[in-house]
């Protein structure tokens, strides 16, 4: 009888092995999570593996039994702290991943109540450490750690020590017993400051704030937690004695609100799974807003009777669910650091790892910035590494985890040389992080990523000119050579010189070859032509870009000559000031300087890069070529009604772009910031206004949606503010 086929009381032997696997795995975790708080999978992993001992145990009732990782709560307490018990069981919650099972989770507990449960509440998972607060007659008696959720750790001292945690509560009705649960973290700011200060001590980074949050709560000595950023928010009641018992979630909030415990004010009670769904998206869209990481919302069913007619399982409540966004941090193998060459010669490493999901996006590339910040890291290759991405951020290594080292890993060696043109790298002058290719003009990477950020949305806006474009041009197939050499060739191009080239495929963001699985070798695109050797579409639609671009404002032309620290808002200063290239070329570093903005060491720069021969010989050839190099004369001023005032612009306007509602604005006096502050006079706000709405509302700034811009722009400020929009509470 095979292995597969072979049974124990009813089980098949495979299950009973991974089921016993798996097992172990969890445990361990566990163990390293919240006894050591040295974690060595990521929470993606962990979530994996106890989801397929769900799954197992559902297949195969028979494994579900007491020892069984899925009928425990959190780990066992660790051996530095004196053991508490806590007066009511802590419970963990049961996952959701996805609608259908938050669907199911709702569907599930209508049919215990025998109908609608609802109302729900719902509140963002903090990714912190649990806490149980003990409080008698009004006094902070104990404070211990969640632990296997019987029993817990006292650290009674340091909990003293957090911020906002008050040693007596406040008002007349107040219980004479009350334990309060909740979630010790630290601020996303207040962690990345404190891992500056441990760099700077010598001492290892924590991995994320939830780690640094668990490590300092566990200090032995209460005077380090003093030091450290701790705070908390509560979410819920274990015991509740000596005064009248509130009826709901909501309701325990305020009155735990007056007592003077901390209390997040991102909750709301809604009506149903319509509502719940919306809160959830709302906080995938806005999941870096709050001040400290969530990981996902918690639902819980707000009415108390409701909550106990549901009950509990072994481990976790009916009557409360977290659904988990996708993690933003996982563990991977470094397999190797590479470097890649920028437009402006930097040379940055990046590490090559093996690819994983994260965020939801697969990831195999994540940048480590410099041959510094590798070493302040502390990664080897050959290490497991914690990668975080962070929605649309560039994917970045955390750190090591060292726990996981074998001796294999090694040192990864900057090079001294760049690995595109041979040229021994340089720092740019002393003191400078980065190293630099100074070959700007004959470096093949150089101008590939030169002629790719020339034809950026805001710069000449080529549509027709992408990365694989931009490559081709640049760097063809050997033999054949550059139709591109420089910047200065681009506009006298022709459907003869393109037709012909062949090139292989880059990465973009490391400018590598992509490897063909299936053979092994570099992809090889033809990009300019058909299968008949004729001109492609592409081709063709990139000869209709260039002659379109040769029309853009002053200020794009000055974006795309890549002129260090001159991007859009500098290039539009200086295009309104002085109106034509010639004049910016010519005029020296104190004119340049009193240009609003710039500053004597930008000025300088700019100088410089005009000083430089072939720079100017792009200049000459463009506009040999056609395009435009001045600006039609600045128009009068008309009436400056918005001077004084600071706006700034978000979102979706109909009829206007963001750079033409600024426009509209800086014609007026106005002055346009790219961030939200209490000095704002205005946010306009657009469809899909995203985060800097919310900052707008928390600040008490006065938005204006598309009509109200209109009144701003034709009627003047004081008309605006009555027609500003009033935010939902």
């Amino acid at each position: 009888m095979s292995e597969s086929s072979a049974e124990v009381g009813g089980v098949p032997v495979t299950a009973l092995k991974r089921h016993a696997e798996l097992s172990e795995l969890v445990e361990d975790a566990r163990w390293r999570y919240y006894v050591l708080d040295q974690p060595t999978v990521s929470d993606a992993q962990f979530d994996a593996w106890f989801r397929e001992l769900l799954a197992l145990e559902e297949a195969h009732p028979a494994l579900q039994t007491p020892d069984s990782p899925t009928q425990k709560v959190g780990a066992p307490v660790s051996g530095d702290f004196a053991k508490v018990q806590h007066l009511n069981r802590m419970e963990s919650l049961d996952n959701a991943f996805n609608a259908e099972d938050m669907a199911a989770w709702m569907a599930r507990a209508e049919r215990l109540a025998e109908g609608d449960p609802g109302p729900y509440l719902c509140e963002l998972k903090i990714d912190g450490l649990a806490i149980a607060l003990v409080y008698r007659d009004g006094r902070l008696e104990r404070g211990a750690t969640r632990g296997d959720g019987r029993t817990g750790d006292d650290v009674t001292a340091n909990v003293r020590t957090i911020k906002g945690i008050p040693h007596r509560l406040k008002g007349d009705d107040v219980p004479s017993l009350v334990e309060v649960r909740g979630e010790v973290y630290i601020p996303v700011e207040d962690f990345a400051r404190l891992n500056e200060q441990l760099i700077e001590q010598g001492k290892p980074p924590f991995a994320n704030p939830r780690n640094s949050a668990a490590g300092t709560l566990r200090q032995k000595d209460p005077r380090v937690t003093a030091q450290r950023p701790l705070r908390m928010l509560v979410h819920g009641i274990g015991v509740w004695e000596g005064a009248a018992e509130p009826k709901a979630q909501s309701e325990v909030y305020e009155r735990l609100r007056e007592f003077g415990l901390p209390v997040s004010d991102l909750t709301k009670v809604v009506a149903g799974l319509d509502e719940v769904n919306a809160f959830i998206e709302h906080y995938r869209v806005h999941r870096h807003d709050p001040p400290y990481e969530i990981d996902g919302v918690v639902v819980k069913v707000d009415d108390f009777r409701t909550q106990r007619e549901l009950g509990s399982t072994s481990r976790a409540p009916r009557w409360a669910i977290a659904y988990k966004y996708p993690p933003e941090e996982v563990n991977t193998k470094l397999l190797d650091i590479q470097v890649g060459v920028g437009r402006t010669g930097r040379v940055t490493p990046f590490g090559v790892m093996e690819p994983v999901e994260v965020a939801g996006s697969t990831v195999e590339r994540a940048t480590l910035h410099n041959a510094a910040i590798v070493v302040k890291k502390g990664v080897l290759i050959g290490d497991t590494v914690v990668l975080r991405k962070a929605g649309d951020v560039i994917p970045e290594i955390v750190g090591p985890v060292t726990a996981l080292r074998d001796g294999s890993e090694r040192e990864f060696v900057m090079p001294t040389h760049c690995p595109e043109c041979g040229t021994e790298l340089a720092y740019e002058k002393e003191g400078d992080a980065d190293l630099r290719c100074p070959n700007a003009r004959g470096c093949p990477a150089q101008i590939r990523e030169r002629v790719f950020f020339a034809a950026g949305r805001r710069a000449l806006d080529i549509d027709g000119l992408g990365y694989v474009a931009a490559t081709a041009l640049t760097q063809p197939l050997p033999p054949q050579q550059p139709v591109v050499r420089t910047e200065a060739d681009l506009f006298d191009l022709t459907l003869e010189q393109l037709i012909p080239i062949k090139s292989v495929v880059r990465d973009q963001e490391t400018g590598l070859p992509k490897i063909d699985p299936k053979t092994g070798e570099a992809k090889v695109v033809t990009f300019f032509s058909n299968v008949n050797g004729e001109a492609s579409q592409n081709a063709l639609r990139l000869m209709e870009e260039l002659e379109r671009a040769k029309q853009v404002p002053l200020a794009q032309v000055l974006v795309a000559l890549s002129i260090r620290h001159v991007g859009p808002p500098t290039a539009r200063a200086l295009a309104d000031a002085m109106r034509s290239i010639d004049a910016i070329m010519n005029a020296s570093v104190e004119e340049l300087s009193s240009v609003e903005g710039i500053g004597p060491r930008v000025a300088a720069t700019i100088k410089e890069w005009f000083e430089v021969d072939w720079h100017r010989e792009i200049i000459e050839r463009w506009r040999a070529a056609g395009v435009r190099m001045e600006d039609e004369p600045a128009p009068e001023k008309g009436p400056q009604t918005l001077e004084g005032m600071t706006f700034v612009v978000t979102g979706t306007l109909e009829g206007y772009t963001r750079d033409t509602a600024a426009d509209a604005i800086t014609s007026r006096g106005g002055k346009v910031s790219g961030s939200v502050s209490k000095k704002t006079s205005f946010l306009v706000a657009g469809e899909n206004a995203g985060s800097k709405y919310d900052k707008a509302v928390s600040l008490g700034v006065q938005i204006l949606d598309g009509a109200g811009f209109e009144v701003l722009l034709n009627e003047g400020p004081e008309a605006a503010t009555e027609a500003a929009v009033t935010p939902e509470p």
